[in-house]
Protein backbone atom coordinates (compact mmCIF):
# COMPACT_ATOMS: atom_id res chain seq x y z
CA UNK A 1 0.00 0.00 0.00
CA UNK A 2 1.09 3.37 -1.23
CA UNK A 3 0.42 6.77 -0.20
CA UNK A 4 2.25 10.39 -0.32
CA UNK A 5 1.48 14.00 0.88
CA UNK A 6 2.99 16.62 -0.88
CA UNK A 7 3.24 20.56 0.03
CA UNK A 8 4.94 23.66 -1.83
CA UNK A 9 5.93 26.23 -0.18
CA UNK A 10 7.40 29.89 0.43
CA UNK A 11 10.23 32.00 2.00
CA UNK A 12 8.30 32.37 5.11
CA UNK A 13 7.16 28.53 5.26
CA UNK A 14 8.99 26.21 3.11
CA UNK A 15 7.90 23.11 2.09
CA UNK A 16 9.71 21.11 4.33
CA UNK A 17 8.23 21.76 7.12
CA UNK A 18 6.52 19.06 6.16
CA UNK A 19 8.53 17.03 8.31
CA UNK A 20 8.35 18.83 11.59
CA UNK A 21 4.74 18.45 10.87
CA UNK A 22 4.77 14.90 10.35
CA UNK A 23 7.63 14.74 13.23
CA UNK A 24 9.36 13.01 10.50
CA UNK A 25 12.50 14.11 9.26
CA UNK A 26 13.09 14.68 5.59
CA UNK A 27 16.75 13.21 5.69
CA UNK A 28 15.49 10.04 7.30
CA UNK A 29 14.31 6.93 6.02
CA UNK A 30 12.17 5.33 9.47
CA UNK A 31 10.38 1.98 9.66
CA UNK A 32 8.01 1.17 12.15
CA UNK A 33 6.66 -2.39 12.81
CA UNK A 34 3.13 -2.71 13.13
CA UNK A 35 0.56 -5.62 13.98
CA UNK A 36 -0.03 -6.39 9.78
CA UNK A 37 3.55 -5.45 8.68
CA UNK A 38 6.28 -2.64 8.34
CA UNK A 39 5.06 1.17 7.49
CA UNK A 40 8.15 2.81 5.51
CA UNK A 41 8.25 6.78 5.84
CA UNK A 42 10.60 8.05 3.37
CA UNK A 43 10.95 11.44 1.31
CA UNK A 44 11.23 11.19 -2.42
CA UNK A 45 11.62 14.93 -2.88
CA UNK A 46 12.54 17.43 0.19
CA UNK A 47 13.54 21.42 -0.65
CA UNK A 48 12.48 24.43 0.05
CA UNK A 49 9.85 24.87 -2.48
CA UNK A 50 8.55 21.18 -2.81
CA UNK A 51 8.17 18.50 -0.35
CA UNK A 52 6.75 14.58 -0.45
CA UNK A 53 6.19 12.66 2.42
CA UNK A 54 5.53 9.02 1.50
CA UNK A 55 4.16 6.28 3.77
CA UNK A 56 4.42 2.35 2.65
CA UNK A 57 2.75 -0.10 3.97
CA UNK A 58 4.66 -3.78 3.58
CA UNK A 59 1.41 -6.27 4.76
CA UNK A 60 2.39 -9.32 5.89
CA UNK A 61 -0.45 -11.98 4.55
CA UNK A 62 0.46 -14.79 6.95
CA UNK A 63 0.31 -12.52 9.76
CA UNK A 64 -3.00 -11.14 8.78
CA UNK A 65 -4.35 -14.57 8.50
CA UNK A 66 -2.76 -15.80 11.86
CA UNK A 67 -4.96 -12.85 13.58
CA UNK A 68 -7.93 -14.15 11.59
CA UNK A 69 -8.93 -11.02 9.65
CA UNK A 70 -7.25 -12.23 6.34
CA UNK A 71 -10.66 -13.04 5.28
CA UNK A 72 -13.12 -11.57 2.94
CA UNK A 73 -15.74 -9.16 3.89
CA UNK A 74 -17.38 -8.88 7.00
CA UNK A 75 -14.50 -11.90 8.18
CA UNK A 76 -16.35 -14.22 6.09
CA UNK A 77 -14.06 -16.60 3.33
CA UNK A 78 -15.11 -15.82 -0.17
CA UNK A 79 -13.21 -18.65 -1.04
CA UNK A 80 -10.62 -21.19 0.57
CA UNK A 81 -8.10 -19.25 -0.84
CA UNK A 82 -9.36 -15.81 0.39
CA UNK A 83 -7.46 -15.87 3.38
CA UNK A 84 -4.17 -15.93 1.45
CA UNK A 85 -5.31 -14.44 -1.90
CA UNK A 86 -6.78 -10.76 -1.52
CA UNK A 87 -5.36 -7.24 -2.40
CA UNK A 88 -5.08 -6.53 1.07
CA UNK A 89 -0.74 -5.74 0.58
CA UNK A 90 -1.51 -3.53 -2.73
CA UNK A 91 -4.85 -1.32 -2.06
CA UNK A 92 -5.30 1.06 0.64
CA UNK A 93 -7.60 -0.19 3.05
CA UNK A 94 -8.45 -0.04 6.94
CA UNK A 95 -4.99 -1.20 7.14
CA UNK A 96 -3.54 2.10 5.81
CA UNK A 97 -5.69 4.01 7.69
CA UNK A 98 -4.10 2.42 11.53
CA UNK A 99 -0.94 2.97 9.81
CA UNK A 100 -1.54 6.42 9.31
CA UNK A 101 -2.88 6.82 13.00
CA UNK A 102 -0.13 5.16 14.28
CA UNK A 103 3.03 6.71 12.37
CA UNK A 104 1.50 10.11 12.24
CA UNK A 105 -0.76 10.11 15.55
CA UNK A 106 0.92 13.58 16.26
CA UNK A 107 0.00 15.01 13.34
CA UNK A 108 -3.57 13.73 13.23
CA UNK A 109 -3.83 15.67 16.54
CA UNK A 110 -1.91 19.13 15.09
CA UNK A 111 0.53 18.75 17.58
CA UNK A 112 4.06 20.11 16.07
CA UNK A 113 6.42 21.15 19.76
CA UNK A 114 9.16 22.39 17.25
CA UNK A 115 6.52 24.57 15.29
CA UNK A 116 3.68 25.26 17.62
CA UNK A 117 1.79 27.43 15.29
CA UNK A 118 1.93 25.36 12.28
CA UNK A 119 -0.99 22.59 12.86
CA UNK A 120 -3.26 24.93 12.72
CA UNK A 121 -2.20 27.50 9.42
CA UNK A 122 -3.96 25.67 6.25
CA UNK A 123 -1.12 24.46 3.45
CA UNK A 124 -1.28 23.58 0.10
CA UNK A 125 -1.96 19.72 -0.29
CA UNK A 126 -1.33 17.17 -2.73
CA UNK A 127 -2.72 13.51 -1.57
CA UNK A 128 -2.07 10.67 -3.98
CA UNK A 129 -3.37 7.03 -3.44
CA UNK A 130 -2.29 5.28 -6.35
CA UNK A 131 -5.03 2.20 -5.68
CA UNK A 132 -7.63 2.52 -3.89
CA UNK A 133 -10.83 0.18 -3.62
CA UNK A 134 -13.93 2.65 -3.74
CA UNK A 135 -16.92 0.78 -3.37
CA UNK A 136 -19.34 3.13 -5.30
CA UNK A 137 -16.63 4.30 -7.97
CA UNK A 138 -15.70 7.80 -8.91
CA UNK A 139 -19.31 9.28 -8.18
CA UNK A 140 -18.72 8.26 -4.32
CA UNK A 141 -15.05 9.20 -3.89
CA UNK A 142 -16.47 13.29 -4.86
CA UNK A 143 -18.96 13.05 -2.55
CA UNK A 144 -17.37 12.34 0.31
CA UNK A 145 -14.06 14.10 0.08
CA UNK A 146 -15.39 17.49 -2.03
CA UNK A 147 -18.08 18.86 0.83
CA UNK A 148 -14.85 18.90 2.72
CA UNK A 149 -12.99 21.34 0.24
CA UNK A 150 -10.95 18.99 -1.81
CA UNK A 151 -10.45 19.09 -5.52
CA UNK A 152 -11.22 15.72 -5.97
CA UNK A 153 -9.41 13.36 -9.40
CA UNK A 154 -10.42 9.62 -9.38
CA UNK A 155 -9.70 7.63 -12.36
CA UNK A 156 -11.36 3.96 -12.15
CA UNK A 157 -8.61 1.39 -13.32
CA UNK A 158 -9.32 -0.67 -16.08
CA UNK A 159 -9.65 -4.22 -15.20
CA UNK A 160 -7.45 -5.22 -17.88
CA UNK A 161 -5.61 -2.34 -20.12
CA UNK A 162 -5.50 -5.20 -22.89
CA UNK A 163 -8.91 -6.14 -22.71
CA UNK A 164 -11.33 -2.86 -22.79
CA UNK A 165 -14.12 -4.28 -23.30
CA UNK A 166 -13.89 -6.17 -19.54
CA UNK A 167 -14.51 -2.67 -18.48
CA UNK A 168 -13.09 -0.57 -15.26
CA UNK A 169 -12.38 -2.32 -11.60
CA UNK A 170 -13.27 -0.80 -8.65
CA UNK A 171 -10.21 0.51 -8.02
CA UNK A 172 -9.28 4.18 -8.50
CA UNK A 173 -6.55 6.29 -8.65
CA UNK A 174 -7.24 9.43 -6.19
CA UNK A 175 -5.69 12.47 -6.34
CA UNK A 176 -6.87 15.00 -3.44
CA UNK A 177 -5.40 18.96 -3.55
CA UNK A 178 -6.61 21.68 -1.89
CA UNK A 179 -5.18 25.15 -0.60
CA UNK A 180 -7.28 25.77 2.48
CA UNK A 181 -6.93 22.48 4.92
CA UNK A 182 -4.35 21.84 7.59
CA UNK A 183 -2.52 18.44 7.33
CA UNK A 184 -4.18 17.36 10.48
CA UNK A 185 -7.49 17.86 8.63
CA UNK A 186 -6.01 16.35 5.86
CA UNK A 187 -4.94 12.94 7.94
CA UNK A 188 -8.26 12.58 9.70
CA UNK A 189 -10.15 12.47 6.40
CA UNK A 190 -8.02 9.98 5.23
CA UNK A 191 -8.21 7.51 8.04
CA UNK A 192 -12.08 7.85 8.06
CA UNK A 193 -12.76 7.51 4.08
CA UNK A 194 -10.30 5.20 3.46
CA UNK A 195 -12.07 2.10 4.97
CA UNK A 196 -15.01 3.26 4.15
CA UNK A 197 -14.49 3.42 0.49
CA UNK A 198 -12.87 -0.25 0.84
CA UNK A 199 -16.24 -0.83 2.73
CA UNK A 200 -14.46 -4.24 4.24
CA UNK A 201 -12.45 -3.46 7.39
CA UNK A 202 -9.56 -6.18 8.48
CA UNK A 203 -10.33 -6.07 12.01
CA UNK A 204 -12.91 -6.71 14.51
CA UNK A 205 -14.87 -3.82 14.71
CA UNK A 206 -16.40 -3.02 18.79
CA UNK A 207 -17.64 0.05 20.71
CA UNK A 208 -14.10 1.70 20.72
CA UNK A 209 -14.30 2.13 17.12
CA UNK A 210 -17.04 4.71 17.72
CA UNK A 211 -15.17 7.46 20.11
CA UNK A 212 -12.31 6.99 17.34
CA UNK A 213 -14.85 7.69 14.56
CA UNK A 214 -16.12 10.65 16.64
CA UNK A 215 -12.27 11.97 17.40
CA UNK A 216 -11.13 11.88 13.86
CA UNK A 217 -14.34 12.99 12.22
CA UNK A 218 -14.61 16.28 15.02
CA UNK A 219 -15.11 19.63 12.66
CA UNK A 220 -16.28 17.75 9.87
CA UNK A 221 -18.59 14.44 10.30
CA UNK A 222 -21.16 16.03 12.40
CA UNK A 223 -22.29 18.51 9.15
CA UNK A 224 -21.00 16.17 6.45
CA UNK A 225 -24.19 15.47 3.87
CA UNK A 226 -23.07 11.96 3.78
CA UNK A 227 -22.84 11.39 7.16
CA UNK A 228 -24.78 8.14 7.60
CA UNK A 229 -22.95 6.26 5.14
CA UNK A 230 -19.84 7.22 6.39
CA UNK A 231 -20.76 6.24 10.25
CA UNK A 232 -22.45 3.06 8.76
CA UNK A 233 -19.46 1.58 6.46
CA UNK A 234 -17.23 2.85 9.18
CA UNK A 235 -18.87 0.85 11.72
CA UNK A 236 -18.80 -2.61 9.12
CA UNK A 237 -22.76 -1.81 9.08
CA UNK A 238 -23.21 -2.95 12.99
CA UNK A 239 -26.64 -1.56 13.29
CA UNK A 240 -25.99 -1.03 17.29
CA UNK A 241 -22.90 0.89 17.22
CA UNK A 242 -24.20 3.18 14.26
CA UNK A 243 -27.06 4.20 16.09
CA UNK A 244 -25.03 4.76 19.33
CA UNK A 245 -22.62 6.77 16.83
CA UNK A 246 -25.00 8.85 14.91
CA UNK A 247 -26.84 9.54 18.08
CA UNK A 248 -24.17 10.77 19.22
CA UNK A 249 -23.20 12.99 15.99
CA UNK A 250 -26.62 14.48 16.65
CA UNK A 251 -25.59 15.67 20.02
CA UNK A 252 -22.67 16.87 18.81
CA UNK A 253 -23.72 19.36 16.72
CA UNK A 254 -25.36 20.95 19.59
CA UNK A 255 -21.86 20.90 21.04
CA UNK A 256 -20.27 21.95 18.27
CA UNK A 257 -22.70 25.19 18.28
CA UNK A 258 -21.59 26.52 21.71
CA UNK A 259 -23.38 28.70 23.91
CA UNK A 260 -20.49 31.77 22.54
CA UNK A 261 -21.78 31.29 19.22
CA UNK A 262 -25.23 31.31 19.84
CA UNK A 263 -24.86 34.17 21.83
CA UNK A 264 -23.26 35.96 19.40
CA UNK A 265 -26.22 35.36 17.05
CA UNK A 266 -28.79 36.64 19.67
CA UNK A 267 -26.82 39.82 19.68
CA UNK A 268 -26.54 40.36 16.29
CA UNK A 269 -30.37 39.88 15.87
CA UNK A 270 -31.46 41.88 18.67
CA UNK A 271 -29.24 45.08 18.01
CA UNK A 272 -30.11 48.01 16.56
CA UNK A 273 -28.30 50.20 14.79
CA UNK A 274 -29.74 53.45 16.07
CA UNK A 275 -30.25 52.58 19.80
CA UNK A 276 -28.88 54.67 22.46
CA UNK A 277 -28.78 51.97 24.64
CA UNK A 278 -27.90 48.56 24.03
CA UNK A 279 -30.29 45.82 24.57
CA UNK A 280 -29.49 42.94 27.27
CA UNK A 281 -28.76 39.95 25.00
CA UNK A 282 -31.37 37.35 24.84
CA UNK A 283 -28.92 34.69 25.90
CA UNK A 284 -28.51 36.96 29.05
CA UNK A 285 -31.65 37.07 29.52
CA UNK A 286 -32.76 33.31 29.47
CA UNK A 287 -30.21 32.35 32.23
CA UNK A 288 -31.52 35.30 33.83
CA UNK A 289 -35.18 33.38 33.43
CA UNK A 290 -33.57 30.02 34.18
CA UNK A 291 -32.04 30.43 37.47
CA UNK A 292 -34.78 33.04 38.74
CA UNK A 293 -37.08 29.83 37.82
CA UNK A 294 -34.52 27.32 39.81
CA UNK A 295 -35.16 29.73 43.16
CA UNK A 296 -38.43 29.66 43.17
CA UNK A 297 -38.49 25.77 42.94
CA UNK A 298 -35.77 25.60 46.04
CA UNK A 299 -33.72 23.72 43.97
CA UNK A 300 -29.65 23.23 45.40
CA UNK A 301 -28.88 20.12 43.59
CA UNK A 302 -28.97 21.31 39.57
CA UNK A 303 -28.17 19.26 36.67
CA UNK A 304 -27.22 21.51 33.27
CA UNK A 305 -28.48 18.63 30.20
CA UNK A 306 -26.09 19.95 27.50
CA UNK A 307 -24.24 22.80 29.05
CA UNK A 308 -22.04 23.76 25.88
CA UNK A 309 -18.79 25.81 27.25
CA UNK A 310 -20.40 26.13 30.84
CA UNK A 311 -21.91 29.67 30.56
CA UNK A 312 -25.23 29.05 32.82
CA UNK A 313 -22.68 26.55 35.22
CA UNK A 314 -20.68 29.61 35.50
CA UNK A 315 -23.63 31.35 36.72
CA UNK A 316 -25.24 29.04 39.07
CA UNK A 317 -21.85 28.78 40.73
CA UNK A 318 -22.16 32.90 41.60
CA UNK A 319 -25.14 31.37 44.11
CA UNK A 320 -24.30 29.95 47.48
CA UNK A 321 -28.10 28.43 47.21
CA UNK A 322 -26.98 25.85 44.26
CA UNK A 323 -24.91 23.46 46.11
CA UNK A 324 -24.09 20.99 43.99
CA UNK A 325 -24.33 21.85 39.64
CA UNK A 326 -23.52 19.25 37.41
CA UNK A 327 -23.09 19.78 33.75
CA UNK A 328 -23.64 17.30 31.11
CA UNK A 329 -22.53 17.42 27.66
CA UNK A 330 -21.07 14.53 24.71
CA UNK A 331 -18.73 16.76 23.60
CA UNK A 332 -15.32 16.80 25.34
CA UNK A 333 -14.40 19.36 23.54
CA UNK A 334 -16.88 21.36 24.66
CA UNK A 335 -16.37 20.12 28.62
CA UNK A 336 -12.97 20.68 28.46
CA UNK A 337 -13.69 24.74 27.31
CA UNK A 338 -15.96 24.35 30.23
CA UNK A 339 -13.07 23.60 32.57
CA UNK A 340 -11.08 25.95 31.32
CA UNK A 341 -14.04 28.68 31.86
CA UNK A 342 -14.47 27.99 35.06
CA UNK A 343 -10.50 27.29 35.89
CA UNK A 344 -11.48 24.29 37.41
CA UNK A 345 -7.85 23.68 37.81
CA UNK A 346 -7.53 26.74 40.08
CA UNK A 347 -10.71 26.63 42.07
CA UNK A 348 -10.81 26.39 45.65
CA UNK A 349 -11.33 23.37 47.17
CA UNK A 350 -14.83 24.11 48.33
CA UNK A 351 -16.53 25.89 45.49
CA UNK A 352 -14.50 22.95 43.15
CA UNK A 353 -17.01 20.33 45.47
CA UNK A 354 -20.19 21.99 44.12
CA UNK A 355 -19.30 21.42 40.32
CA UNK A 356 -18.59 18.43 38.34
CA UNK A 357 -18.54 18.42 34.47
CA UNK A 358 -19.38 14.90 32.98
CA UNK A 359 -19.51 13.21 29.80
CA UNK A 360 -22.84 12.04 28.42
CA UNK A 361 -25.39 11.65 25.66
CA UNK A 362 -28.93 12.34 26.55
CA UNK A 363 -31.07 10.29 24.34
CA UNK A 364 -29.45 7.37 26.58
CA UNK A 365 -30.20 7.15 30.44
CA UNK A 366 -27.84 7.95 33.05
CA UNK A 367 -27.80 6.41 36.60
CA UNK A 368 -25.35 9.39 37.46
CA UNK A 369 -28.19 12.00 37.04
CA UNK A 370 -30.60 10.50 39.34
CA UNK A 371 -31.71 12.08 42.30
CA UNK A 372 -31.40 15.60 41.86
CA UNK A 373 -33.96 18.43 42.60
CA UNK A 374 -33.97 19.95 39.09
CA UNK A 375 -32.62 20.08 35.33
CA UNK A 376 -32.61 22.68 32.96
CA UNK A 377 -32.53 21.68 29.16
CA UNK A 378 -31.96 25.46 27.59
CA UNK A 379 -31.91 25.54 23.82
CA UNK A 380 -31.45 22.06 23.23
CA UNK A 381 -34.52 20.40 21.97
CA UNK A 382 -34.45 22.49 18.79
CA UNK A 383 -31.17 20.49 17.76
CA UNK A 384 -32.52 17.21 17.73
CA UNK A 385 -34.26 15.44 14.81
CA UNK A 386 -38.09 14.75 16.22
CA UNK A 387 -37.69 11.15 15.87
CA UNK A 388 -35.05 11.68 18.47
CA UNK A 389 -37.14 13.37 21.10
CA UNK A 390 -38.59 10.13 22.72
CA UNK A 391 -35.57 9.02 23.64
CA UNK A 392 -34.67 12.11 25.19
CA UNK A 393 -37.77 12.36 27.23
CA UNK A 394 -37.42 9.14 28.87
CA UNK A 395 -33.86 9.83 29.71
CA UNK A 396 -34.87 12.81 31.70
CA UNK A 397 -38.11 12.65 32.59
CA UNK A 398 -38.64 9.10 32.78
CA UNK A 399 -34.90 7.84 34.85
CA UNK A 400 -33.58 10.81 35.64
CA UNK A 401 -36.75 12.18 36.91
CA UNK A 402 -35.23 15.42 38.90
CA UNK A 403 -38.23 17.21 40.87
CA UNK A 404 -38.15 20.24 38.29
CA UNK A 405 -37.26 20.54 34.62
CA UNK A 406 -36.83 23.53 33.32
CA UNK A 407 -37.27 23.79 29.00
CA UNK A 408 -36.23 27.10 26.95
CA UNK A 409 -36.47 26.94 22.85
CA UNK A 410 -37.09 29.78 20.39
CA UNK A 411 -40.74 30.77 19.24
CA UNK A 412 -40.57 30.41 15.51
CA UNK A 413 -43.63 32.94 15.63
CA UNK A 414 -41.13 36.02 17.30
CA UNK A 415 -39.02 35.56 14.57
CA UNK A 416 -40.65 37.55 11.91
CA UNK A 417 -40.19 40.69 14.16
CA UNK A 418 -36.03 40.08 13.61
CA UNK A 419 -35.13 42.35 10.79
CA UNK A 420 -31.62 40.46 10.03
CA UNK A 421 -33.32 37.11 9.63
CA UNK A 422 -34.54 36.17 6.20
CA UNK A 423 -37.64 34.59 6.09
CA UNK A 424 -38.41 31.27 6.41
CA UNK A 425 -34.78 30.72 8.01
CA UNK A 426 -34.46 29.22 11.47
CA UNK A 427 -31.91 31.03 14.02
CA UNK A 428 -28.97 28.69 14.01
CA UNK A 429 -28.36 26.76 11.16
CA UNK A 430 -27.88 23.85 13.29
CA UNK A 431 -32.08 23.52 14.43
CA UNK A 432 -33.84 20.93 13.46
CA UNK A 433 -37.58 22.43 14.31
CA UNK A 434 -38.52 25.81 16.08
CA UNK A 435 -42.08 25.87 17.35
CA UNK A 436 -44.65 28.04 17.72
CA UNK A 437 -46.63 28.46 21.07
CA UNK A 438 -48.97 26.10 20.67
CA UNK A 439 -46.56 23.41 18.93
CA UNK A 440 -44.36 23.75 22.36
CA UNK A 441 -47.22 23.45 25.13
CA UNK A 442 -49.11 20.33 23.18
CA UNK A 443 -45.53 19.05 23.44
CA UNK A 444 -44.49 20.22 26.94
CA UNK A 445 -48.57 19.04 28.02
CA UNK A 446 -47.95 15.25 26.74
CA UNK A 447 -44.62 14.69 28.14
CA UNK A 448 -46.01 15.97 31.79
CA UNK A 449 -48.88 13.60 31.22
CA UNK A 450 -46.77 10.56 30.23
CA UNK A 451 -44.31 10.99 32.85
CA UNK A 452 -46.31 12.11 35.88
CA UNK A 453 -45.70 15.83 35.98
CA UNK A 454 -47.20 19.61 35.91
CA UNK A 455 -45.90 21.90 33.49
CA UNK A 456 -46.41 25.96 33.59
CA UNK A 457 -45.42 28.54 30.80
CA UNK A 458 -43.11 31.23 31.34
CA UNK A 459 -41.93 34.42 28.80
CA UNK A 460 -38.28 34.98 28.30
CA UNK A 461 -38.13 38.16 26.50
CA UNK A 462 -40.03 40.95 25.29
CA UNK A 463 -43.60 39.56 25.13
CA UNK A 464 -44.96 40.82 21.97
CA UNK A 465 -49.05 40.67 22.21
CA UNK A 466 -48.90 39.64 18.36
CA UNK A 467 -45.76 37.18 18.31
CA UNK A 468 -44.96 36.05 22.06
CA UNK A 469 -41.58 36.09 23.60
CA UNK A 470 -38.43 35.51 21.66
CA UNK A 471 -37.71 32.66 23.63
CA UNK A 472 -40.36 30.35 25.58
CA UNK A 473 -40.26 28.07 28.96
CA UNK A 474 -41.48 25.47 30.22
CA UNK A 475 -41.41 24.83 34.31
CA UNK A 476 -42.23 20.91 34.75
CA UNK A 477 -42.74 19.76 38.38
CA UNK A 478 -43.94 17.46 40.39
CA UNK A 479 -46.35 17.16 43.53
CA UNK A 480 -43.25 17.47 45.98
CA UNK A 481 -41.68 20.42 43.93
CA UNK A 482 -44.85 21.94 43.76
CA UNK A 483 -44.86 22.46 47.63
CA UNK A 484 -41.05 23.43 47.82
CA UNK A 485 -41.83 25.95 45.26
CA UNK A 486 -44.68 27.40 47.43
CA UNK A 487 -42.76 27.37 50.56
CA UNK A 488 -39.79 28.96 48.70
CA UNK A 489 -41.80 31.28 47.60
CA UNK A 490 -43.56 32.75 50.81
CA UNK A 491 -40.37 32.59 52.23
Amino acid sequence: MFLTISTSGTAASPATDLGFLLHKHPGNAQSFTTSYGVAHVFYPEADAERCTAALLLEVDAVALVRRGKGKGRGGAPDAALAQYVNDRPYAASSLLAVAIGNVFSSAMRGVCKARPEAPAQPRPLRVEVPALPARGGPVLVRQLFEPLGWTVTAEPVALDTGFPEWGDSRYVGLVLESEALTLSEALRHLYVLLPVLDDAKHYWVSSEEVDKLLRAGEGWLPGHPEQKLITSRYLSRRWSLTRQAMERLELVRLAEADDSEVEEIDNAVEEEAEAEEKPTPLAVRRREAIIEALRRSGASRVLDLGCGQGQLVQALLKDPAFTEIVGVDVSMRALAIASRRLKLDRMGERQAARVKLLQGSLAYTDRRLRGYDAAVLSEVIEHLDPPRLPALEYAVFGAARPRTVLVTTPNVEYNVRWETLPAGHTRHGDHRFEWTRAQFRAWAHRVAELHGYEVGFTAVGPDDPEVGPPTQMAVFHTGTATVVAKEAKAA
